[in-house]
């Protein structure tokens, strides 16, 4: 089993810069791929962005290209997403996931979650 914790998060102004980092503990080594996906208020979850674990190659949602960057620490099995550019519509629940399989975008191919952390974009 792998755990993952979100921490970071908050309240930013429209045009700032914001990041959120994820924990992982656990059996990490069945770790191949880790993503972040995001769930805006009485929408879907959906996936933002995704690195390969090992190799730290990295793939993005076109919502999110060029604004946010996903990158991880090998060393301390924490996943990071740094967020630029912020926009009022990136306003979500931001959640850290991770699969022992290649790189995906469908959350129902991800086996472990954390438990989300709250990014509010004000206009």
């Amino acid at each position: 089993q792998v755990q993952l914790v979100e921490s970071g998060g908050g309240l930013v102004q429209a045009g700032g810069s914001l990041s959120v980092s994820c924990a992982a503990s656990g059996h990490t080594f069945n770790i191949n791929t880790g993503a972040w996906f995001l769930q805006a208020p009485g929408k879907e979850r959906e996936f933002a962005a995704a690195i390969i674990w090992i190799v730290s190659s990295t793939y993005y949602a076109d919502s999110v290209e060029g604004r946010f960057t996903i990158s991880r620490d090998y060393a301390k099995n924490t996943l990071y997403l740094q967020m630029n550019s912020l926009k009022p519509e990136d306003t979500a629940i931001y959640y850290c996931a991770a699969r022992s399989g290649p790189v995906r975008s469908a959350r129902n191919e991800y086996d472990y979650w954390g438990q989300g952390t709250q990014v509010t974009v004000s206009s």
